[in-house]
């Protein structure tokens, strides 16, 4: 489930990007729930979390330092061969967290993201869902090219949801695997 940096992922395969680098994170706990959502409709799925990224990969692997740390080196190449995307993307400060800020920096530019296909999942314990840390990270794909799909999922008080492994909410189930569905068409 998840995917090593070092091994390729698959054609088919869709990658779920984990947008935070904390540990045990609910993005983390979404993510796994959304790779079962893919195993369900018969589409395989990889899990790559930005909590494993090298905790100095802003110094040793952006700017003068581009492509001298093997480790971000390995993350960057998986997300870069994979064609279809899903961010799971918690709200940081009415944002997105500043370390998928810094690792979609890190990728290659102008063609790390470009014609790849995303799909948005934004959490957060407010009543917004991360919309406008959505609202953010479309306009970065935008620019640097990318498709994304037009149902951006919000989750809004996530924890009053999440419950044993689950989400307790038949709306976000519904948009969960409306949204699946449409990426593996896009």
């Amino acid at each position: 489930m998840n995917t090593n940096p070092t091994e390729p992922i698959s054609e088919s395969s869709i990658l779920i990007i984990v947008g935070t680098n904390r540990k045990n994170s609910m993005s983390r706990h979404i993510a796994d729930y959304y790779y079962g959502i893919l195993q369900q409709l018969g589409v395989s799925g990889e899990i790559l979390d930005l909590s494993g990224l090298p905790p100095d990969f802003v110094t040793t692997a952006l700017y003068e330092n581009t492509g001298k740390n093997p480790e971000f080196n390995r993350y960057k190449e998986v997300v870069e061969r994979a064609k279809k995307m899903v961010f799971i993307v918690p709200e940081y400060n009415n944002s997105y967290p500043g370390v998928l800020k810094a690792f979609i920096d890190g990728l290659s530019y102008p063609s790390g993201l470009a014609n790849k296909k995303i799909a948005l999942v934004g959490l957060s314990a407010n009543h917004q869902g991360g919309a406008l840390a959505l609202s953010h990270l479309n306009d970065i794909f935008s620019y640097l090219n990318s498709n994304t799909l037009a149902l951006r999922v919000k989750l809004a008080q996530i924890r009053n949801y999440w419950k044993e492994g689950t989400l307790d909410n038949d709306l976000y189930n519904t948009l969960l695997r409306q949204q699946a569905q449409q990426l593996i068409d896009f």
